[in-house]
């Protein structure tokens, strides 16, 4: 019994297989529904409730995303689309106990969780946010391990001199690790970390690095679940005599569907936590690279937003930054200021990247990668201000529109396999 729930757990939900075996399951049931008899009299009734549900799917996909930003992006309209059908299941439901007899109220009770977890299936399908159930669970097949016994006193051979040893593993490793806030007393979850082989010897190269920030509701572990960092650099140092950036995901957000926007405000000091307490931790427990020429800052959605915050507003840590749909600024809505920024307008502009592009400049040394998918219309929007602020700073600056993508871990993963090796490359790890 274990073992069957670990595979029903642990199975892909984002699958054609598992997406067409649902939409089947469902139209099943709506038949089921609507075969009745007299269907003259049943029918309308039936279509009513459909017809009502659906309406109210799409009132609540357009409350949901475009009046309250409850996940803090716009909702494409396929999304949209399987909100309102699920709701038209659920109507449709409803409407067939209508003068019905006991066995067709609980076909219409267990229709109810058909109609909205194929919704619910489709939806993830659409943005990618999870691969499997334990995904959705938070649960990983990630664990908490020792970091390699790194000669961190003795001097590390340079790039340019790395000559892999015989017993180098052949692909990199992801291990759970607790960066503790120990100045911005940041309460967070635990931040993954990507070791390419060149980093799991004891004598090493010193790396550069890339900070990774998950978007929002979200887990450091889907930049390399959902986002694939991990097998990307792993693709990388396999062409490369091991080498490949050490990819840092740390935890920006404290809980799942928090926001504390990567400010210091009453909501948490998340930018505290990663431009001191974690970059302190990296520099220290790993041998890394201390130019920031050699340390990126890259993130998708909401961990986009932040990554151009950072890079903006801290050159002298972060020398190149990837953003993928990111928003023009911090925000949480309609109490972005009362709750962020302790009701000031004044702070909340300043906190802006395009102001702290404007007050940095000029970027001597910096380089800019945005992304965005070509139907995610409000992030280009965004993406394209952000992306002119920063090229009129000085920022090297380049913008990139992945074709037919839209605003899912699928265009971000789409994007890294590009953005990762291109970081690499300016790195020199081509070598």
């Amino acid at each position: 019994m274990t073992t069957v729930l670990h595979w029903v757990l642990a199975h892909r939900i984002d699958t054609g297989t598992v997406f067409d075996a649902a939409v089947a399951v469902a139209v099943i049931a709506a038949v089921a529904l609507l075969v009745h008899r007299p269907l003259r009299r049943r029918l309308p009734v039936a279509l009513a409730g459909a017809t009502t549900g659906c309406l109210v799917g799409i009132l609540a996909g357009w409350l949901a995303s475009d009046v309250f930003g409850v996940f803090g992006a716009s909702f494409s309209y396929v999304t949209r689309t399987w909100i309102a059908l699920g709701f038209a299941g659920v109507g449709l439901a409803v409407a067939s106990v209508w003068r019905s007899r006991w066995w067709r109220v609980v076909i219409a009770a267990l229709s109810i969780p058909i109609f909205l977890g194929t919704a619910a299936i489709a939806v993830n399908d659409d943005v990618g946010l999870y691969g499997t159930v334990d995904d959705a669970l938070g649960v990983t097949g990630y664990h908490s391990a020792a970091l390699p016994q790194l000669r961190l006193g003795v001097p590390a051979p340079t790039i340019a001199r790395w000559q892999p040893p015989r017993d180098m593993p052949h692909a990199g490793v992801v291990e759970q690790v607790r960066i503790p806030g120990l100045t911005s007393h940041f309460a967070t979850r635990p931040a993954e970390l990507y070791l390419p082989p060149a980093a799991r010897v004891r004598n090493g190269p010193a790396l550069p690095v890339i900070i990774a920030l998950s978007g929002q509701p979200g887990y450091p572990w889907q930049m390399f679940v959902e986002g694939h960092a991990d097998s990307i650099a792993d693709a990388y140092a396999a062409a490369h005599h091991g080498l490949a950036p050490i990819v840092v995901s740390p935890d920006q957000l404290g809980q799942p569907d928090n926001n504390p926007m990567c400010v210091n405000s009453p909501l948490g000091n998340s930018a505290t936590y990663i431009t001191v307490d974690v970059v302190h931790w990296v520099k220290t427990h790993l041998r890394v690279l201390a130019s920031p020429r050699d340390w990126a800052v890259v993130g998708f959605s909401q961990g986009a937003t932040c990554a151009v915050q950072f890079a903006a507003a801290y050159p002298h840590l972060f020398g190149v930054f990837g953003a993928i749909a990111s928003e023009l600024g911090p925000t949480i809505g309609s109490d972005t200021i009362a709750l962020g920024f302790h009701g000031s307008p004044s702070a909340y502009v300043a906190a802006q990247p395009v102001t702290l592009f404007t007050e940095h400049r000029p970027y001597a040394h910096t380089i800019g990668m945005f992304a965005y998918g070509q139907l995610d219309g409000p992030y280009a929007e965004s993406t394209h201000a952000l992306a002119a602020a920063a090229r009129n700073a000085g920022v090297r600056t380049s913008v990139l529109a992945w074709p037919g993508g839209t605003h899912s871990w699928h265009t971000a993963a789409d994007v890294l396999t590009g953005m990762i090796p291109s970081i690499a490359d300016r790195w020199g790890l081509s070598r």
